[in-house]
């Protein structure tokens, strides 16, 4: 399963140059579509975000694309995808935290992924919105569990576009200028590896966080006295 999807990205620019080639400016809607469905529903965290992002920017830096129509249709798209997403966990996330909802669409969310962006959204409240944008998984679930937490919508919707803007204006981007380097091209594949794992880093230092406060939890040694 990793090696299709490493295989999706690796062939990622040949796909949207012949994509562009065969239906022109229908990119646009295509693109607009992806980032719709991977901010916006829940059950679709393993779409490809940043990378794509990435890819288009190196893309449109040849002309193939106007850098600015794909940087404004995909906030548009980002931010239309996040707002359907808060309502969703507005309407089904409190019966699924509350373990009511495990049939239909409830089913299909994955609840460990669930829960992490329920604690990123703890330690980090609203902010969580704009940062999440750059934590694949997390920013798919982040919107949901706002939405759930009944999180005030103008102040939600504050941050769903600051965190667009920023999140598309760094990876589009970052491939703009970038992605054409020579280097870059030839070594592709592990450009959007080290994109993956850079942008998981935040999923792994909470991780390795918790496991080590876990393990500060003070237990009564063997001969302590104090021990039952």
């Amino acid at each position: 399963m990793i090696d299709q999807y490493l295989q999706l990205f690796r062939d990622l620019p040949a796909f949207l140059d012949g994509f562009i080639l065969d239906h022109g400016k229908w990119v646009y809607a295509l693109l607009f579509a992806i980032i719709f469905a991977e901010t916006g529903l829940v059950i679709m965290p393993f779409l490809p975000g940043d990378s794509l992002l990435f890819t288009v920017g190196a893309i449109a830096a040849r002309g193939s694309m106007n850098v600015w129509t794909i940087s404004i249709t995909l906030v548009i798209a980002g931010v239309l995808g996040d707002a359907v997403n808060y309502h969703i966990g507005k309407y089904l996330g409190p019966r699924i935290f509350r373990g009511e909802a495990t049939t239909g669409f409830a089913r299909l969310i994955n609840r460990k992924h669930l829960d992490r962006a329920h604690e990123f959204f703890e330690k980090y409240g609203g902010k969580a919105v704009i940062l999440g944008r750059f934590v694949p998984i997390v920013r798919t679930f982040v919107p949901f569990v706002a939405g759930a937490g009944a999180m005030n919508y103008a102040r939600f919707g504050v941050y769903n576009v600051s965190g667009a803007i920023l999140w598309v204006g760094v990876c589009v981007g970052a491939g703009w200028y970038f992605g054409n380097i020579e280097w870059v091209k030839k070594n592709f594949e592990a450009v959007v590896i080290g994109i993956i794992i850079v942008s998981l880093i935040p999923l792994g230092v909470e991780y390795i966080n918790q496991r080590l406060a876990a393990r500060k939890v003070v237990t009564p040694a063997a001969g302590d006295p104090r021990s039952p």
